[in-house]
């Protein structure tokens, strides 16, 4: 996925976030946390880790993140 994939950027009411430099912040972020995942992907590949569990682990950070704005 290149940066011209990521999705359209939209709030919890569907409205799309258009601002130039929200989209910018976004789009180098995301370009930076594939090249970091995709780094750690081929280091743990190199040190002979099942790609499976990789992916697995990766899915797994992600699921673990934790939003500190959240309206509840």
């Amino acid at each position: 996925m290149s940066s011209n994939d990521w999705p359209k950027w939209v709030r919890d009411d569907n409205s799309v976030v258009s601002c130039t430099e929200k989209v910018k912040v976004m789009t180098e972020n995301f370009d930076e946390l594939k090249q970091i995942a995709q780094d750690a992907l081929e280091d743990g590949l190199l040190m002979e880790v099942s790609e499976q569990q990789m992916r697995d682990a990766l899915h797994q950070l992600v699921d673990s993140l934790i939003n500190p704005y959240n309206k509840a």
